[in-house]
């Protein structure tokens, strides 16, 4: 029992678990972030793209 109770508090003491947490969140946040430009600039880019055809189409 009293090797258990150790192992427990050795476990709590460590840092590595917390560590990967971070850092798997701030990834999520940076890929949320990445789509959410994409998504953006794509839109933007869309409508000059189609202003710039529809300028040079000949009629």
């Amino acid at each position: 029992m009293r090797n258990l109770t150790k192992n427990i508090v050795k476990f709590m003491k460590r840092e590595d678990g917390p560590t990967a947490v971070e850092y798997a969140v701030m990834l999520a946040l940076i890929v949320v972030v990445c789509i959410a430009a994409i998504t953006a600039i794509g839109g933007a880019s869309n409508q000059t793209f189609s202003q710039v055809g529809s300028a040079i189409k000949p009629s």
